[in-house]
This record gives structure tokens, C-alpha cells and sequence, in this order.
């Protein structure tokens, strides 16, 4: 049975650290949900997952599983009694068992018989694909294989957590994909809560049902992949679920409902959204200086046919995606955007003009040197335009 878990306040520091790997941090996650812990190196998120399994002991705060305190600073309930399975990134097979018994392994508490456990394991072999290789031991496995074995270990112990650290990280990209899937199908067939960790945002975006994305062990946003990459609320978030670019900006006036009208050497900008919902706007009043972080969807060459040019550059670097192209592209004497999408090819050193979508543009007021109230990992600010601007 799936079970919901709140996590209330959770502080963590390390002994020795000099600042907490988790800060204050809540969340809630309903039974059934497929939650990505989403960040960078350093943002928290291996921590969560830990103190979740009872592998760490927190500081303070609160986390509760199925209704159950399992841990709040003073109690501590061990890993093996908070009914959880965990898919490590490094598989954590037993290298003396075969596949078969190493799936067994997981029933032990269970007290069945050798002979149900085994054919128990079998049967989720089989359902992972692997059943002509219950035999084999771990070292006459492909990576994706000792990964399925690991996954089907999870699911057989039929608990209603399944914690997944990074699982996909070690192989290569067209198997990540393909154990993406599997992964998905699996935990949700199995109707269990899941919370996985990556740095990957496209695997996020692909698996949750929500992503919480963490940055120096700060909770930054929680909400669905749509919601996270139409509306980040921080310019760290946008920044880490992809931009093309960065444009310094300065707010000319209010527009109404919420929008806000940029100017950007003599160009206009009308009624762009900030980021960060009302506490944004507020932020970002007439004569301030702010960042639009720019989408690869909120930016396209634009053919003569097309209208409007916002832009021009000469283009950089060209990748075919199968969909169309992406380029980069240099803004001369302002610097570069990546991501650019377009659906004819382009040639290296070739002159192309640029439009931009509001719908892929967000607004966030400048910080002080840019690093942003949201912490380390931001990136440096995208180049200040001299060239006129107008987006229709």
C-alpha cells in the first residue's frame, strides 16, 4: 500500500560542516506520487533520501511515513523498520548470489519458504525481462541488467516507499532512456510511493508527478515538471531546468495584470510576466534593473516570413536533434545563446535573425553581482543587448 510521507522543518548538518546540508526543509508527498528530488552537487538532495531511510539521523524537524513518526531529533527509527525499499546508484547487488537469490534476498523477513521465495523471485524477473538470466551473478551482467535485478529487489519486498538514488546515472544515454521507462512503468504498476534523486532535469521532467528542486539544502520550489518549468520561481530554478540565454533588462512601468513593461537599449518589451508570481512583481519597480532568463522554447530563428526579427547573430555551432537543429548562436560583442531551435539547417558563420516568445521569457529582478537570493550553482548573467528590441 502506498504511503504518504510530510517532512516537517528537517535540518541536517554533518559533524565537522560548517553549514547544514539541509535547511528547514517541508514537503508533502500523497500516497502513490512519483516525487524527483531535483539539484546540483552539494544541494541536499542525496541527504533527503538518506534521512528518509533512516540512514543518517536528522537534527531537528520532523519526518513521518504512512502516518508514523519515524524520525523528529530525538526518536530514530532504524532503516529496516520504516518499511522502505531502496534502489542504490551503485546497484548494491551481492556479488556472491546469483540474480535469482540476490531478488530472493529481499523476502527474508517475509518467513516464506526457500522454494515460494525463489519462485517469487523468478516471477519479478520475469516481469523485469530477466528471467533467463536468474542464474547469472552480478559480474555477467550489463550495467541495465544489474540495474533491473536491483529495481526488481525494490519491488518485491512490496513496501509502500521505494527511495531511488541517482539509479540511472552510471549508464550510457540510449539505456538510460530505455531503464527510464522501465523505471516508470515498474514503481507505478506497483501503485508504491516513489522519491528519486537526479541532477538531470530532463529525467525529472520525464518521471514526476512532482519535483522538488533543492539548492544548498533549501527546498527552493515544489510543484509539477509543467508548473516548475513554465513558472520557476527563483532565477536559480530557471537557470537549472535549462535556458538558452540571459538578457539584462530594466523595468520602464507596470502593465496590469501582473505584467510588467522592460526596456532594453531604446527596445520595449511589453507586458512580460515575472518570474516568482506577485512577490516578483512587487520586486520589479519602474527604473529597477532585472534578468530575462530565456527559454530554448521562448527563442527561434525567424525567416523572412516570419515577421518580426528581435534580434540578429551569426551562428556558432549547429546539432541536428531529429525534430530540427539547434544552434548557437553569437550576438556580436554580447556573447552567446544555445539551445536555439530551428527547423531548417543553418550554416556555421551564417547571419540569422531571432524571435522571441513571451510565453518562454522570464523576468527576475537583478541581484547583487547577479548570484541570486537563491544561492550557489546559479550561473554568470547572460550579456547586456545594445541592440534595439521589440517583442509583438
Amino acid at each position: 500500500m502506498a504511503e504518504p510521507i510530510s517532512i516537517a522543518d528537517l535540518t541536517k548538518t554533518y559533524p565537522g560542516a560548517s553549514v547544514p546540508a539541509l535547511r528547514s526543509v517541508s514537503l508533502d508527498v500523497s500516497p502513490g506520487t512519483f516525487l524527483v528530488l531535483l539539484g546540483p552537487s552539494g544541494s541536499g538532495k542525496t541527504t533527503l533520501l538518506r534521512c528518509l531511510a533512516g540512514i543518517e539521523r536528522i537534527d531537528s524537524g520532523r519526518i513521518t511515513i504512512g502516518g508514523r513518526t519515524v524520525a523528529d531529533g530525538r526518536a530514530h527509527l532504524p532503516p529496516d523498520r520504516r518499511d522502505l525499499s531502496m534502489v542504490f546508484q551503485d546497484y548494491a547487488l551481492w556479488p556472491h548470489m546469483t540474480a535469482l537469490d540476490n531478488v530472493a534476498f529481499a523476502l527474508r523477513r517475509r518467513r516464506l519458504g526457500r522454494a515460494e521465495c525463489r519462485s517469487r523471485a523468478l516471477s519479478m524477473l520475469e516481469r523485469v525481462g530477466l528471467a533467463s538470466f536468474a542464474r547469472r551473478y552480478p559480474n555477467e551482467l550489463s550495467g541495465g541488467q544489474q540495474q533491473r535485478v536491483a529495481l526488481a529487489r525494490a519491488l518485491i519486498a512490496d513496501t509502500g516507499l521505494i527511495l531511488c538514488d541517482e539509479p540511472l546515472s552510471n549508464l550510457d544515454a540510449d539505456l538510460r532512456e530505455r531503464m527510464r521507462v522501465e523505471i516508470s512503468s515498474l514503481v507505478r504498476d506497483a501503485g508504491a510511493t516513489t522519491v528519486y534523486i537526479t541532477h538531470d532535469q530532463a529525467e525529472a521532467f520525464a518521471l514526476a508527478d512532482k519535483v522538488g528542486v533543492l539548492a544548498e539544502g533549501r527546498l527552493v520550489q515544489s510543484g509539477a515538471p509543467e508548473q516548475i518549468y513554465h513558472h520557476p520561481a527563483t532565477p536559480f530554478v530557471a537557470r537549472f531546468t535549462g535556458l538558452a540565454g540571459e538578457l539584462r533588462v530594466k523595468v520602464a512601468a507596470h502593465a496590469g495584470n501582473g505584467a510588467v513593461e522592460v526596456t532594453a537599449a531604446g527596445g520595449t518589451f511589453p507586458r512580460l510576466r515575472p518570474g516568482g508570481g506577485s512577490s516578483g512583481t512587487r520586486s520589479l519597480r519602474p527604473g529597477a534593473e532585472a534578468v530575462l532568463a530565456i527559454r530554448p522554447t521562448g527563442i527561434y530563428v525567424a525567416r523572412t516570413a516570419d515577421g518580426e526579427r528581435h534580434l540578429a547573430g551569426r551562428v556558432a555551432d549547429v546539432a541536428f536533434r531529429g525534430r530540427g537543429y539547434e544552434l548557437a548562436i553569437d550576438i556580436p560583442g554580447h556573447g552567446r545563446l544555445t539551445g536555439v531551435f530551428a527547423r531548417h539547417r543553418a550554416v556555421r558563420g551564417e547571419e540569422v535573425g531571432l524571435r522571441l516568445d513571451p510565453d518562454g521569457c522570464h523576468l527576475f529582478a537583478a541581484e547583487p553581482a547577479d548570484a541570486g537570493s537563491d544561492g550557489a550553482g546559479a550561473a554568470p548573467p547572460g550579456p547586456e543587448l545594445s541592440a534595439p528590441i521589440m517583442i509583438t
